[in-house]
């Protein structure tokens, strides 16, 4: 497991660190699950409040799942697009985000949730921030896979600096406590290839997620460049 690599570690703020190369041993195992998980739940372009639809397909794996909802986003327990409850999480999963989380700090993290996100050249995620899923700062544990990408690290207003770091294959982010407010998000994807995953680059987030029922509201997405088809992919 990755616990046992020698690790570049970049602190980005406190409570936030790049942790470079986490994943990269993992790389294959954690690709191929993602490749199992798609076929249970497909990805889908989810539709953004003003009817267009996001440039990155998702889909989930886990207790939750994060959804398009009639009020805006959300966690559901079930994937609307098939009805059946979203396919368990890896325990590779589950165990590379305890151990990244630990690493930056946050003991006992446990993931509910992983959210799923594929990347095609031109697709971007717009800087936001996400609104808190616990009251106790649990971070995000996001992995990066495939093709390299520019992650926009920012403060807690949309007015601070913003850091711009090149994510490569395996390497992971990690932020909670005092930034699990941070704004964030991507540039657009340049194309490329790369050895285990072509021209396109995936995503995992992790989050330790509030279920169903229990959430003080309706989270709303980030918006990602428009302009490709609903169609599922």
């Amino acid at each position: 497991m990755p616990e046992s690599r020698p690790l570049a570690s970049e602190w980005l703020a406190n409570g936030a660190v790049l942790l470079r190369g986490f994943a990269v041993e993992l790389g294959e195992a954690l690709l191929a699950h993602i490749g199992s998980i798609s076929e249970v739940a497909p990805f889908r372009y989810l539709l953004m409040p003003n009817g267009q639809t996001m440039s990155i397909a998702m889909t989930n794996c886990g207790t939750v799942g994060w959804v398009r909802t009639a009020s805006g986003y959300g966690y559901a327990s079930n994937d609307p697009l098939t009805g059946h409850a979203w396919p368990p999480m890896p325990d590779v999963f589950r165990e590379l985000a305890v151990q990244a989380a630990r690493r930056a700090g946050f003991e006992g993290f446990m993931p509910a949730v992983c959210i799923i996100n594929r990347y095609a050249a031109g697709a971007s995620l717009h800087m936001h921030r996400d609104r808190d899923d616990t009251k106790d700062g649990q971070p995000v544990v996001s992995v990066s896979l495939g093709l390299p990408a520019i992650f926009r690290f920012g403060g807690q207003g949309r007015a601070g600096s913003v850091r711009q770091l090149r994510l490569v294959h395996g390497d992971t982010v990690i932020w909670g406590g005092p930034s699990r407010m941070a704004y964030h998000g991507v540039l657009p994807l340049e194309a490329g290839q790369h050895p285990l995953t072509g021209m396109q680059r995936f995503n995992l987030t992790f989050r330790s997620a509030k279920m169903p029922g229990r959430q003080s509201g309706a989270q709303r997405r980030p918006r990602a460049t428009a302009g490709r088809s609903a169609e599922l992919r």
